[in-house]
């Protein structure tokens, strides 16, 4: 019998989006992401060691999810900044914060989080490690 195979950690994952350069301007003024082009033209945000490639709606790459729609995504992100900072930050920015912040419990234990959507409709939790 063969070992399973260890996952270490996410490397990307993927958004479907209306309008790239509004998702680039939305994470960069309110989460502080970066616009990176690579690979002809394709665009990703990037963060830390990681990074959330975008795909256009009107014509998504190819291979890609069965059902590639904007607004289906569901992510959290992880944050040292106190969520008091991050509540007066997406404020500022105009953001509606639609939950939080709540008790949940992250991958490694509990967090707490304030959730809000992106331009797509995609829920975005933003969360401390307790």
């Amino acid at each position: 019998m063969t070992s399973p195979v260890l996952i270490d950690r996410f490397d990307h994952m993927v958004l479907t989006v209306a309008n790239i350069d509004e998702t680039c301007d939305f994470y960069r003024r309110v989460l502080g992401m970066e616009k990176a082009v690579f690979a002809g033209g394709r665009v990703a945000l990037g963060f830390g060691r990681q990074k959330i490639n975008l795909h256009p709606a009107e014509n998504p790459y190819t291979p890609r999810a069965k059902n590639a729609v904007t607004g289906a995504g569901d992510l959290c992100l992880i944050t040292e900044t106190p969520l008091d900072d991050v509540i007066a930050h997406l404020q500022a920015e105009g953001v509606e914060i639609i939950e939080g912040p709540v008790a949940k419990t992250g991958a490694m234990g509990p967090i707490t989080s304030v959730y809000f959507r992106d331009p797509d409709e995609n829920l975005i939790e933003v969360s401390n490690y307790n």
